[in-house]
Parts: structure tokens; C-alpha cells; sequence
């Protein structure tokens, strides 16, 4: 009963989006023929008539467990996607016009008769041209709504697999000198499970490696939903190594809450088969404990604790639990995939962690981020999404995500591999 009400609600909110835009298609068509007009009128509406139809089909009967379906699905989901939020912005513009007219009605009601036929007939360029508000605000809206969508494609042709380095400098007060000048790469957020270009990905771990980190760590969420995912994948990311160790840590999509099994002992065997891929890649996947690497007779521990996020995220690591017997270590590196765990727990409970290390947001994949403006959606959410946050002399980058999920591309936030250099200081 729930589902049904829930593609009720979708539907209506489809149906009232597409009336919306519909009237603007109508006044941009005004001049041409009776049958352009059906043509077009047909093609919209069975547009929204297959968009309704499909999003019933992809939670009845493509659940996110059947990878077999998994790509035709991310790309339909994201078709639907770049089509509706791209008509929401058109809508938004078509709103000025009615506000407009609102006010305008508003005024010539105290006015009287001469007033309202005023702004009935009121054009925006001179009268020569004939070109009324309506109509220009339609054009507007429907030029707003195709050059987003234009944006959101080109996202996923070219933005998907458009991997940048970006280079950290850490400055940590306590830090040994046999460490500094050491570099770490960091990824996160892989989601194998949405990748549709081997090729790109192998070129984004090429590009990792041509780094020569000391370290590597990676912050969680290797999959989208189930462990197969990354068996395609295993040979690639296999290819990364680090001389001082390859460290990793489980993201809130690692342990298949997200998906529906048979039995919760399949749900077990499923993060195990997780857990062994990680193994067999080669990465020390840290469950709530802590290593030490030592240089030259000095230490610095590395600790990676199991997803923790706040509000309704899941809460499975403990960093007391990574903290035991790791008191002596002169500098502490946290691996924690949800950066809300940084202000949470690490700021008032563990000061002495120096940097924790997250991902989580993929910045929304969606933003702006250029001539120093740093924008996203998903800073309404989090406090820290994307880069190097400080405060108290402690430190959290956020990771913006080698891979994607739900849309299949990224547009202004782009993915990241990440290099540190640790200095003294």
C-alpha cells in the first residue's frame, strides 16, 4: 500500500512538472500548424506517460541486486533524472512570469479596467515586434530547461571518468621527520557497480600510480549494493600498491543495507565476499583497528574504523575500539568514510587524531567549482563536502569520489584522486 501511494504521489508530481512546462511549449508553438501541435503534444505526454511507467518498473522489477540489469537501469533512472531536473528549472522560470502577471493583476484590479487590458497586452520589446512577456519568458524557460539537460549529458560522456589529481599539502605539528616529505593517494567512493568505461578507469588508476605514493588509502564505499560488482574491476585496482602499505576502510554502501536478500545470512556472506575482494586486491582493510608504519625507527599510526555517519546513517565503527593500544603513536591518521564523523565524534572525544581522511558526498557530483567558487547542493546537508577542512589544529579532507552513483556522471564536481604530502609543521 505504501509503494502504490508512493508512485501515486510520483506520478502527480510528473503530471503537474510536464502541465507546467506544457503551457510554455504551447505559447512558443502558437504559430505553427494544428498537426505540429498534436505531433508535438503526443510526443510530450507519452514522454511522461513512459517516464511513470518506467520508474514503477525499475523498483518492481529491477531491484538493485540484479547486476545483470544494473546498467540499463542507472541509465534509465538518469535519463528520468536529467529530464525532470531539468524541467524543474525551466519551471522556475516560468514562475517569474506568473508572479509577474500576479502582481500585474494584483495592480489593475485597484486600477480598473483600463489597467488590466494594459497588462493583458503589455509586450517586453517594442510594439513592432510583437513579442509579448509570455513568450519570451517560454522561450527562456525552454532554453534554461535544454541547455541544463545538454550539461547533464555531457556529464556523463565526458565528466564521468574525467579524473583530476589534486595535490595536499598536510602540515602536522607532531609528525617524525623521518615522514616528511611522504606522499599518500587517497580514493574513495569507487561504486563499482555504475562504472560503464573499463577503459577510463584503468586510466584513472594509471594516473594514481604515476604518483608513486608511499601510502594509499581508500575511504569506503567500493560498491554500490552487492560484492559482484567489483569483480570486474578486481584486476584493475589490484594494480595499486604503496610501499608502506595499502590501506582501506567500508563506506555505508559496502554492507548491503540498500538492497533486499533472502536471508540476513546472505547479507553476511556478502560483506565477507567484500571483505575478501579487498584482501585479494591487495589493501589492508581496516575494521575498527589501527596500524603502525614505521620509518627508520619511527611510527605513525593509521587507524580505520567501519561506516559511522550521523543522522540516519549507519553506525557500525568504533574509534575507541581503533584507539586501544595505539596511545603512544605520535600522530594518528583516521580512515572514516562519512565526514560527518569528523565533527561528531573525532573533534571533542579523540584530539588527537591529526587527519582523518572521508568521501561520502561525491560533492553531489553536480556543482561549481572555479575562479575560487565552491558550490554544491549537498553543502545544505554537510558542513564539510569537498577538500581540506580545519579547525583546533585538526584536520578532515573530504574526498570528492572516484566513481558516481544514481546519476552516471559528473557535471562541475569532478573525480578525484587525491595526493598528500605530509610536512612537519
Amino acid at each position: 500500500m505504501n509503494r502504490m501511494f508512493g508512485f501515486a504521489l510520483m506520478a502527480v508530481f510528473f503530471f503537474l512538472i510536464d502541465l507546467y512546462v506544457w503551457q510554455a511549449i504551447k505559447v512558443v508553438m502558437r504559430s505553427t500548424t494544428l498537426s505540429t501541435q498534436r505531433i508535438v503534444g503526443f510526443g510530450f505526454w507519452g514522454l511522461t506517460v513512459f517516464s511513470i511507467l518506467s520508474i514503477i518498473a525499475i523498483f518492481t522489477y529491477m531491484p538493485m541486486s540484479a547486476p545483470v540489469r544494473a546498467s540499463f537501469r542507472t541509465f534509465l533512472m538518469a535519463g528520468i533524472f536529467i529530464l525532470y531536473i531539468s524541467k524543474v528549472f525551466s519551471v522556475l522560470v516560468l514562475i517569474i512570469d506568473d508572479l509577474i502577471r500576479f502582481g500585474k493583476w494584483v495592480v489593475s484590479f485597484f486600477q480598473g479596467d483600463s489597467a488590466a487590458a494594459q497588462v493583458a497586452t503589455e509586450t517586453i520589446q517594442p510594439a513592432a515586434e510583437k513579442i509579448s512577456r509570455s513568450e519570451f519568458l517560454a522561450k527562456s524557460a525552454l532554453a534554461v530547461g535544454g541547455l541544463h539537460a545538454g550539461g547533464m549529458a555531457w556529464g556523463i560522456l565526458s565528466g564521468a571518468h574525467d579524473y583530476r589529481v589534486r595535490n595536499v599539502t598536510l602540515r602536522i605539528k607532531n609528525l617524525p621527520k623521518q615522514f616528511d616529505g611522504m606522499k599518500i593517494a587517497q580514493l574513495s567512493d569507487i561504486h563499482s557497480g555504475s562504472f560503464f568505461n573499463k577503459t577510463a578507469v584503468k586510466g584513472g588508476v594509471e594516473m594514481l600510480m604515476k604518483e608513486k605514493p608511499d601510502m594509499f588509502f581508500f575511504t569506503g564505499d567500493l560498491v554500490n549494493n552487492i560484492a559482484p560488482e567489483v569483480k570486474d574491476y578486481m584486476d584493475i585496482f589490484s594494480k595499486i600498491k604503496a610501499p608502506l602499505g595499502t590501506f582501506s576502510t567500508l563506506g555505508n554502501h559496502d554492507y548491503g543495507d540498500y538492497t533486499q536478500w533472502e536471508s540476513a545470512e546472505k547479507k553476511r556472506q556478502n560483506l565477507q565476499d567484500l571483505m575478501n575482494a579487498h584482501k585479494t586486491m591487495g589493501w589492508d582493510l581496516l575494521m575498527d583497528e589501527h596500524r603502525a608504519v614505521k620509518v627508520d625507527g619511527e611510527s605513525i599510526g593509521i587507524l580505520g574504523i567501519q561506516n559511522w555517519g550521523a543522522g540516519n546513517f549507519a553506525k557500525y565503527g568504533s574509534l575507541e575500539k581503533a584507539q586501544q593500544n595505539a596511545q603512544d603513536l605520535p600522530v594518528k591518521l583516521l580512515l572514516s568514510h562519512d565526514p560527518s564523523h569528523w565533527r561528531a565524534q573525532v573533534l571533542d572525544k579523540h584530539k588527537d587524531i591529526d587527519v582523518a581522511f572521508a568521501g561520502h558526498t561525491h560533492g553531489m557530483q553536480y556543482g561549481v567549482e572555479i575562479a575560487g567558487i565552491k558550490w554544491s547542493p549537498v553543502q545544505f546537508r554537510y558542513k564539510e563536502w569537498a577538500g581540506l577542512y580545519e579547525e583546533n589544529d585538526q584536520k578532515l579532507y573530504v574526498n570528492r569520489g572516484f566513481g558516481y552513483l544514481g546519476y552516471p556522471g559528473r557535471l562541475g564536481i569532478l573525480p578525484e584522486i587525491a595526493i598528500f604530502e605530509l610536512k612537519v609543521g
